[in-house]
């Protein structure tokens, strides 16, 4: 959302946001290029092949979840894709696909790191979307679609606050209002596990990159980890004074113990909070901004936070 118009990869699409996330590569398919007798040619001479021999790059694609609610605002619910030109730092200036969802509004959300799909929470449960390839193009194009694949168990639980798959993808953890805590196998739906009053309500949740621990910060309590493998609570992540903890994120790092990093509001504004995660204590805390922190993630190489 802009608000200056002479910001390039700052654009409004009239739906306001409530998730967003970079789209994996994997999402389309790339066919091999189909070679051109001119290629042929210049490649029997040892010369440059034509670009037009060559397969384009694709494109980047970020997806938003959002929309009006269940009201008559006028506001559709929907989610939209739109693409960014990292080399002119722009976002397009219209969503490249959208897919309205009718009355439910699609709140938070996960993609599955294969680039499978999306999975996201609506009013009441949870619903599969698939991305869909657009064929017969010069440039590969994306787009969205419903799945026909229906996720029982996620029917009627209410609204989900919280959604993520780990680092492989095979094992999603979703983080209810009601404060419970659900873990599953993917794409079995096997259940790992199922955790009521685990928070009033749960915030936030992150996997250690390894997929061995789970994290979930939520409106009461401290945070807490969990070991995945066995099911357990392994940790309890206190919290000092009057803090309240928002989001939770580990680094990014292939180091055998990555730093986790907890978003926590005081009077003063908002800190980010750094625990060891060999011991589960409280490493340091830093003062960032006055403001409510709305939002916080961590680069994929490690070496930024951003909120």
């Amino acid at each position: 959302m802009a608000r200056d118009a002479d910001c390039p990869n700052c654009k409004k699409y009239g739906v306001p946001f409530y998730g967003v996330s970079w789209v994996p590569p994997s999402a389309i398919g790339s066919d091999p290029p189909i070679p051109t007798p001119e290629g042929e040619a210049h490649r029997r001479h040892g010369d440059d092949v034509p670009s037009a021999d060559a397969s384009p790059p694709p494109e980047n694609y970020l997806v938003f979840s959002g929309g009006g609610g269940e009201g008559r605002s006028g506001i559709p619910n929907a989610l939209l894709l739109a693409s960014f030109d990292f080399a002119s730092n722009s976002l397009s200036d219209q969503p490249v696909s959208k897919l309205r969802t009718g009355a439910d509004l699609p709140y938070r959300m996960a993609i599955h790191p294969g680039g499978d799909g999306i999975i996201c929470s609506l009013p009441k449960s949870c619903r599969w979307f698939e991305w869909d390839p657009v064929k017969g193009t010069d440039v590969q194009k994306l787009g969205l679609k419903s799945s026909d694949i229906v996720l029982d168990k996620l029917e009627d639980i209410g609204q989900q606050l919280a959604l993520t798959f780990n680092n492989e993808g095979s094992v999603l953890a979703l983080g209810g209002e009601d404060g419970k805590l659900r873990v599953f196998k993917w794409p079995s739906m096997e259940i790992i596990l199922d955790e009521v009053n685990v928070h009033a309500s749960v915030k936030d949740l992150d996997f250690s990159p390894d997929g061995k621990f789970l994290v979930s910060v939520g409106s009461s309590g401290p945070g807490r980890v969990w070991d995945v493998t066995s099911s357990t609570p392994v940790a309890s992540l206190s919290k000092e004074n009057d803090e309240m903890f928002g989001f939770c994120r580990f680094s990014r790092s292939n180091d055998k113990n990555p730093v986790l990093y907890i978003t926590a509001m005081r009077g003063q504004g908002g800190s980010i909070v750094k625990w060891d995660t060999s011991l589960w204590k409280r490493v340091s805390s830093k003062h960032i901004i006055r403001d409510p922190i709305s939002a916080f993630n961590v680069s994929a190489d490690g070496k930024l936070l951003a909120m």
